[in-house]
C-alpha cells in the first residue's frame, strides 16, 4: 500500500510537472519527453484493484428523463391537470410502497406483477401496482365516503353514492377531452359492463370457479384472434369447447346504444338478472354519451373485460385508431392510451365494518403518450424547448457584468423568466445565438449609451426588430410581449 501511494504521489507531481511547461511553453521536445515519463510511471502503477467500479445503467424496468423528453411530459401532465382540475378534483398522493397485504388478491393474475420489497421494520411491503387500490386505502383509513379527486396526473376518480351513470359519462367526457386536447391521433373508448360478462358467462355454461380467468382470456382479444383465445380456453383453462363457441357468438360483437337494445331482448341474457342491471345501465349512460357529444366516439364491445378484479360494473378502454389501408375497411385498434371503470366494492374490502363507497375511475397511460408525442416530433423534426426563458440579460460592451447581474435580479425579483451567459465579457454575437439555440424569443441589451440614456433595447430574437424601454417599464413590456399576467399569483 504503501509502494503505491508513493507511486500515486509521483504520478501526480510529473503531472504538474507536464502541465507547468505547457503554460510556459517551453518546446514540444522537453514537453514530450515529460510526458513519456509520465506515461512510463502510469504503466507502473497500473490498475487499482481496490477502487470499486460501477455499471452505468439504470435499474430494469426505469429509465432516465432528457430535457427534451421531460418537457414533453410536462406538457402532457399539464393538459391532463387542466382537465382534471376543470372538472372539480382535489389532488391527493401517497406512497410508492404499501403494505403487502393491502395490495394482495386485488389483482387477479397480475397479482404476479407485484414488486415486494424487503421487511422493512417488520412490515412486509410491496411497491403499488396501481394508484385505484391505495385509494381505496386512503377512502377506508380516512373514513371518507365522498371526494373527486385527481393523483399524479394519470388518475381521476370519483367516490360517492349518486345516481347511475352521472359520475361514469362524466370520467368518459373527461377521457374524450383530455384525449382529443393531446392529438395524438384519432381514438375510440370501448364500453362494458362486468356484470354483463359475468351474466353473459352464466347463460353461456362457463363454471363460476372458471368465471375470472376466463374473462382474463377474453381480454386478449384486442391482440390476438378469436381462435387463439378460444383454444387458450379450451386447452389451457378446460373449458368445454361448446360452451367457449356461445361465448365467441357474444364476445365478437361490438356497436352502439343499438346494440345494447337487441341484448335486452336476447331470449337468454334478458333472462340472467345481472345482464340485465348491466344492460339498463348502459342504456342509461349512452344517453348521457349523447348530450356530453361523445357518443360518437364510445362503443359497446363485448369483448372487453378488463382482468383486474376489482371492476363492479361499467369498464372501459380507450384505444388509438389506424388509419384504414383501403376504404370500407373499418380502423385499427393500435393500443391501449387510457382505462378504467366502476369498482363499488374495493373501499369495502378495508373498511373495518365492511362499509361500501362506490367509486368510479379512469387512469391515462401517460408512458405510452409520452412515446407517441416523442415519436410525433421526431417525425416532424420539431424542436423541443427545455425551458420557459423569456428573455436574455446580454450586453453590447466589455466591463458590464455589473449592471447585467443588477438587471437580471430586477426581473427575477418581478417573476420575468430571465437568464444570463456566467462570462464577464461575452461577445453579443454568441449572447444572440445561444439566443437562437434556446429558443429565448427577447433579449434585454444593455449598453453604454442605453445605461445613459435610462433605456433597455428590447430584441425580438424571431424578428431581429430593437426597440428602446425606458428601464421602468421594461417589466411590463416583457410580460406584454410573452402574453404573462401583470401579477404573481
Amino acid at each position: 500500500m504503501a509502494e503505491r501511494a508513493g507511486l500515486e504521489e509521483l504520478v501526480k507531481l510529473q503531472g504538474e510537472r507536464v502541465r507547468g511547461l505547457k503554460q510556459q511553453k517551453a518546446s514540444a521536445e522537453q514537453i514530450e519527453e515529460e510526458v513519456a515519463k509520465l506515461l512510463k510511471l502510469k504503466a507502473q502503477l497500473g490498475p487499482d484493484e481496490n477502487k470499486q467500479k460501477f455499471v452505468l445503467k439504470t435499474p430494469k424496468g426505469t429509465r432516465d428523463y432528457s430535457p427534451q423528453q421531460m418537457a414533453v411530459r410536462e406538457k402532457v401532465f399539464d393538459v391532463i391537470i387542466r382537465c382534471f382540475k376543470r372538472h372539480g378534483a382535489e389532488v391527493i398522493d401517497t406512497p410508492v410502497f404499501e403494505l403487502k397485504e393491502t395490495l394482495t388478491g386485488k389483482y387477479g393474475e397480475d397479482s404476479k406483477l407485484i414488486y415486494d420489497l424487503k421487511d422493512q421494520g417488520g412490515e412486509l411491503l410491496s411497491l403499488r401496482y396501481d394508484l385505484t387500490v391505495p385509494f381505496a386505502r386512503y377512502l377506508a383509513m380516512n373514513k371518507l365516503t365522498n371526494i373527486k379527486r385527481y393523483h399524479i396526473a394519470k388518475d381521476f376518480d370519483i367516490a360517492g353514492q349518486f345516481d347511475p351513470m352521472i359520475p361514469d359519462a362524466e370520467c368518459l367526457k373527461i377521457m374524450c377531452e383530455i384525449l382529443s386536447s393531446l392529438q395524438i391521433g384519432n381514438f375510440l373508448v370501448k364500453v362494458n359492463d362486468r356484470r354483463i360478462l359475468d351474466g353473459m358467462f352464466a347463460v353461456c355454461g362457463v363454471p363460476d370457479s372458471k368465471f375470472r380467468t376466463i374473462c382474463s382470456s377474453v381480454d386478449k382479444l384486442d391482440k390476438v384472434s378469436w381462435e387463439e383465445v378460444k383454444n387458450e380456453m379450451v386447452g389451457e383453462k378446460g373449458l368445454a369447447p361448446e360452451v367457449a363457441d356461445r361465448i365467441g357468438d357474444y364476445v365478437q360483437q361490438h356497436g352502439g346504444v343499438s346494440l345494447v337494445e337487441q341484448l335486452l331482448q336476447d331470449p337468454k341474457l334478458s333472462q340472467n338478472k345481472q345482464a340485465l342491471e348491466g344492460l339498463g345501465d348502459l342504456k342509461l349512460l349512452f344517453e348521457y354519451l349523447a348530450l356530453f357529444g361523445i357518443d360518437d366516439k364510445i362503443s359497446f364491445d363485448l369483448s372487453l373485460a378488463r382482468g383486474l378484479d376489482y371492476y363492479t360494473g361499467v369498464i372501459y378502454e380507450a384505444v388509438l385508431l389506424q388509419t384504414p389501408a383501403q376504404a370500407g375497411e373499418e380502423p385499427l385498434g393500435v393500443g391501449s392510451v387510457a382505462a378504467g371503470g366502476r369498482y363499488d366494492g374495493l373501499v369495502g374490502m378495508f373498511d373495518p365494518k365492511g362499509r361500501k363507497v362506490p367509486c368510479v375511475g379512469l387512469s391515462i397511460g401517460v408512458e405510452r403518450i409520452f412515446s407517441i408525442v416523442e415519436q410525433r416530433l421526431e417525425a416532424l423534426e420539431e424542436k423541443v424547448r427545455t425551458t420557459e426563458t423569456q428573455v436574455l440579460v446580454a450586453s453590447a460592451q466589455k466591463k458590464l457584468l455589473e449592471e447585467r447581474l443588477k438587471l437580471v435580479s430586477e426581473l427575477w425579483d418581478a417573476g420575468i423568466k430571465a437568464e444570463l451567459l456566467y462570462k464577464k465579457n461575452p461577445k453579443l454575437l454568441n449572447q444572440l445565438q445561444y439566443c437562437e439555440e434556446a429558443g429565448i424569443p427577447l433579449v434585454a441589451i444593455i449598453g453604454e449609451q442605453e445605461l445613459k440614456d435610462g433605456v433597455i433595447k428590447l430584441r425580438s430574437v424571431a424578428t431581429r426588430e430593437e426597440v428602446d424601454v425606458r428601464r421602468e417599464d421594461l417589466v411590463e413590456e416583457i410580460k406584454r410581449r410573452t402574453n404573462q399576467p401583470l401579477c404573481i399569483c
